[in-house]
C-alpha cells in the first residue's frame, strides 16, 4: 500500500467489500522514485517526520512501507516492523535492510493487522492514507496497535490545497476542497479535507498534537529553478503555519494515544529479536506460537502463517 503505480498496481477486493491498493510486481520504486524527479519530495517528508518522529523506542511500525525508502530514519528503535500489502516491494525493503537484525518484515492486510493490541511504541504512515477509501477503520486499528502514551507521523493528501482551490475557481474542477468530505478524483486515490481528518482521529484515541503543511513547492516549475536541498529548506520553514491553515498538496502529523485504557495491556517484552507481538489477523485471541523455524500456528483456529525470504506472510495461511 503505496502511492498509486499506474504500470502495474491495482485495486482488489477484500473480506468485507473494503477495496485494497495491490502493488504486487509493481514498478513503483524505479518509476516514481529512482527514475522521477522526487528528490525534494523525499527531502521535504525526512525533514518533517524526523521533527515530529519520537527520537526513540523499542518497537516502530510503519505501514505501507514499500521498499523501505525510510528505514534509515529509524535508526534509534530497537525493533523496526516493516508492513505493506505487497511482497514484492517488501523483498526490496529486504535487499535494503535484511542485514539488520532491527528489522522485521511483514506482510498483510491494513485493515487486518497481524499485531496484537498495545504493541506498537510508534506508528508511521506516509503516502499511505490516500489510498484508503475506509479512513477511519485504518485509524482505529492505529489506535489499537499503539501502547498508552504512544504516537504515531501520519500522512494524508490534503484536498484543500492551492493548486485544487484555483482549479475549482476556474471552473478546471467539478468537486469543492471547501466540503469537508473525501473525494476518489483517481480510483483508490483521495484526498481528505484537514477537518475531516480531524474529525476522524476524535472518534479513536489518537489525539492531534502538531501538524506540518508538507510539500508546498511540488510544482514542476519550482524544481527546474531550484536544488532540491534548498527546496525543502524553504518548505520546512512553512511547515508550522502550513499546518495551520494547510494549502500544501500534503499534511504530516503526529497524533498521540493519551487515553489509558483498564483493560489495554502492552506488550511487556521489548525484546529486538522475538515476534511474540504477532497475531492471527482473524481471531479475536489470535495467539501464535512457533510450531517450526520459520512457522507461526494460531492456538485458536488452526492457521499457519510461514516466514518466506524473509518475510512473515500474513496474506495466506495453511490450515
Amino acid at each position: 500500500m503505496a502511492v498509486l503505480n499506474s504500470q502495474s498496481s491495482r485495486a482488489r477486493g477484500e473480506a468485507a467489500g473494503i477495496r485494497v491498493m495491490d502493488y504486487e510486481m509493481s514498478t513503483y520504486r524505479t518509476d516514481f522514485w529512482v527514475n522521477a524527479d522526487r528528490e525534494y519530495e523525499d527531502a521535504a517528508e525526512r525533514i518533517a517526520l524526523r521533527r515530529l518522529l519520537p527520537p526513540r523506542g523499542h518497537r516502530l511500525v510503519e505501514l505501507g512501507a514499500g521498499f523501505g525508502r525510510l528505514g534509515d530514519e529509524y535508526a534509534r528503535y530497537r525493533q523496526v516492523v516493516l508492513f505493506d500489502y505487497s511482497r514484492t516491494m517488501l523483498r526490496q525493503a529486504v535487499e535494503l535492510w535484511g542485514h539488520d537484525p532491527r528489522f522485521v518484515f511483514v506482510a498483510g492486510n491494513l485493515y487486518q493487522p497481524p499485531f496484537a493490541p498495545a504493541c506498537m511504541d510508534t506508528v508511521v504512515m506516509i503516502r499511505v492514507m490516500h489510498h484508503l477509501e475506509q479512513g477511519l477503520t485504518a485509524l482505529r486499528q492505529i489506535d489499537r496497535m499503539l501502547r498508552p502514551g504512544g504516537s504515531s507521523v501520519l500522512e494524508f493528501a490534503n484536498k484543500r490545497n492551492l493548486k485544487a482551490i484555483t482549479r475549482h475557481a476556474l471552473g478546471r474542477q467539478a468537486w469543492s476542497p471547501f466540503s469537508r468530505e473525501p473525494v476518489e478524483f483517481v480510483e483508490m486515490n483521495f484526498n481528505f479535507h484537514p477537518d475531516w481528518m480531524r474529525a476522524q482521529l476524535a472518534q479513536t484515541g489518537l489525539v492531534c498534537a502538531e501538524s506540518f503543511g508538507v510539500s508546498h513547492f511540488r510544482l514542476p516549475a519550482f524544481k527546474r529553478v531550484a536544488p532540491a536541498a534548498w527546496l525543502a529548506r524553504m518548505d520546512a520553514a512553512l511547515f508550522r503555519v502550513g499546518g495551520v491553515f494547510p494549502l500544501a498538496p500534503s499534511v504530516i502529523l503526529r497524533a498521540d494515544r493519551v487515553t489509558d485504557d483498564v483493560d489495554r495491556v502492552p506488550d511487556a517484552a521489548p525484546d529486538a529479536d522475538g515476534v511474540s507481538w504477532l497475531r492471527c489477523p482473524t481471531c479475536p485471541d489470535g495467539a501464535l506460537a512457533n510450531h517450526a523455524p520459520a512457522e507461526l500456528r494460531c492456538g485458536t483456529c488452526g492457521r499457519s502463517y510461514h516466514q518466506k525470504h524473509g518475510i512473515w506472510d500474513f496474506k495466506t495461511h495453511a490450515s
